[in-house]
């Protein structure tokens, strides 16, 4: 299979100091192991476009995205929230982390790759229609299927989010569209608060006990994503690849490993073979032990590319 590798150095100029887990070291981690690993060297490698501001305006009301350009510093930064800054180049970085994903989505569509990464930052499914919260500011993936669905006249667009954090941004931008389907694990009770009870036909929680690992994770998966899935039949697949309820990272307490996220993957594959031509764009989203971020994204590379999980 092609599996295309996007980014942007605008990426990592964004920057919210120096104690700050969502920092650019991430993505350094990421593609230090990728390419110790020789998996880079696999992948067709490009680099993001900005993303325009119509493409933004489909997902971000108008008032949102005018506070973010006036609040946008020109030194220092600027806090939205108590863990979310701004710096001067936060925005660029946004834009070229969105402008990823509508490239992703091209790719597929246009029979350039089989599937996409986009090691992106700053993360997105956080941020919602109108604000932005837990490190996002531009929802990347909805900005995606919004790009899908104008471009390509897909009608159906599943979302699967293994981030250890629920994507509250995603849910309140799709809640009661029923063109998109949405699948999010998370630790339970945990950060974002929101959204957590609440019940539509197309958002599919699925919530784990802290402590929670590979076994539980795949079982309440396959009980409740498989089925959602086949009753949906996606003619696109978008992933929040979220790698932070890795055993190791210091943000939750899952105990997932890499072979949890090789697997998870494999399935989320599957579903696009049966349903969707092949068609799976993967966004990252959270991982904060830099150590374990690196391994698991090789893992996830490993499925997209068609390896087994152990070999290069």
């Amino acid at each position: 299979m092609i599996t295309a590798y996007i980014t942007h150095p605008d990426c990592m100029r964004h920057f919210m100091g120096p104690s700050h887990p969502e920092s650019p070291k991430r993505l350094e981690a990421i593609r230090a192991r990728l390419a110790l690993s020789g998996v880079l060297t696999h992948t067709m490698q490009s680099e993001a476009q900005p993303v325009t501001a119509q493409t933004l305006a489909r997902v971000h009301c108008p008032q949102y995205l005018e506070m973010l350009a006036t609040r946008s510093p020109q030194q220092g930064l600027s806090e939205l929230d108590a863990e979310t800054h701004m710096n001067q180049d936060t925005l660029a970085a946004a834009g070229v982390a969105a402008g990823a994903v509508v490239r992703g989505v091209d790719q597929v569509f246009r029979h350039q790759a089989d599937n996409v990464f986009c090691a992106v930052r700053p993360p997105g499914h956080h941020a919602e229609r109108c604000s932005a919260m837990g490190f996002c500011f531009y929802n990347n993936v909805a900005i995606g299927v919004a790009h899908a669905r104008q471009r390509y006249d897909v009608e159906r667009i599943a979302v699967l989010d293994f981030d250890v954090h629920q994507g509250n941004g995603t849910i309140d931008i799709f809640k009661d569209d029923p063109g998109v389907l949405v699948c999010s694990s998370f630790q339970s009770p945990f950060y974002p608060w929101r959204y957590q009870d609440d019940t539509w036909d197309n958002i599919i929680n699925t919530p784990l006990s802290a402590g929670a690992g590979g076994h539980e994770f795949r079982h309440r998966v396959e009980n409740q994503w498989l089925p959602a899935l086949q009753a949906f039949k996606p003619q696109l697949i978008m992933l929040s690849a979220g790698f932070d309820a890795h055993r190791d990272d210091p943000m939750a307490s899952l105990n997932l490993v890499e072979a949890d996220y090789y697997w998870v993957t494999q399935l989320a594959l599957d579903i696009a073979r049966i349903y969707a031509e092949g068609r799976l764009v993967s966004v990252l989203e959270g991982g904060y032990h830099l150590d374990a971020l690196g391994s698991s994204v090789e893992a996830h590379l490993k499925a997209l590319l068609g390896f087994p999980l152990g070999d290069p």
